[in-house]
Order: structure tokens, then C-alpha cells, then sequence
């Protein structure tokens, strides 16, 4: 069996490999480009051209931010000739590394017991 600093230990090295997913998302321009993407909704990608269109950013701004979200595995690129589409991962590995550390933090903290003082 395996004690919660144990436990805590290996949580904070799941957390670590997930910085890359964590940093991408906590963005705000991030995370709304990743909204014009879904509300754009062609599951086939998207061009940064249009996705520019859709946001207040610069299409060089547009393209930095595709490229964190890629290198962060959630995005892919698929080229057709001079032509990039950016689309979700389907594989989604980053994904299910961040899910699988919440839902072990959340274990984790169902175990503890009752740190906020409140008696009642």
C-alpha cells in the first residue's frame, strides 16, 4: 500500500510531464482560438486565414499559438500543397495524460482528510 506522500510524489510527476498541455491551454488567446476552431466546426481542419478572421490577433500571432497548441499534442497539422488545415488530435494522448493526473488529484484529495478548520 502506498502512502499519500507516496502518492502526492507520483502526482507531482504526472503534473510535471503535463506542464506542456497545462501552459498551452492556461492561455486566453489560446483557448478562444481553440473556440473559433470548434464553432468554425469543419472537422477537417481549419486554415490560419480563417481563423484570423475569427479573432483579434495577427495571422503571424494566429500561427504562434497554432504551433503551441500542436507542440503540445493538441493539434495536428495536415498539409495539401502549399495549404496547412490545424485540427484536433484524434489520438489525444496530451488529453488523456491530463485527465488521467485530475482524476489521480482527485482521488488523492477524496482520501485526505478535512484541512479547512470547519467543524461542521
Amino acid at each position: 500500500m502506498t502512502s499519500h506522500k507516496e502518492e502526492i510524489q507520483r502526482l507531482a510527476e504526472e503534473f510535471e510531464r503535463c506542464q506542456k498541455i497545462l501552459l498551452a491551454l492556461g492561455d486566453e488567446n489560446r483557448q478562444h482560438l481553440m473556440l473559433e476552431m470548434m464553432r468554425i466546426g469543419d472537422c477537417r481542419g481549419v486554415r490560419v486565414g480563417t481563423i484570423t478572421e475569427k479573432t483579434h490577433l495577427s495571422r503571424p500571432a494566429v500561427s504562434h499559438h497554432l504551433q503551441i497548441l500542436k507542440d503540445a499534442g493538441i493539434l495536428k497539422v495536415r498539409r495539401e500543397g502549399t495549404k496547412n488545415y490545424y485540427y484536433f488530435d484524434a489520438d489525444m494522448e496530451a488529453w488523456s495524460s491530463l485527465i488521467r493526473m485530475l482524476t489521480h488529484a482527485q482521488e488523492i484529495m477524496n482520501q485526505l482528510p478535512d484541512r479547512s478548520g470547519n467543524n461542521d
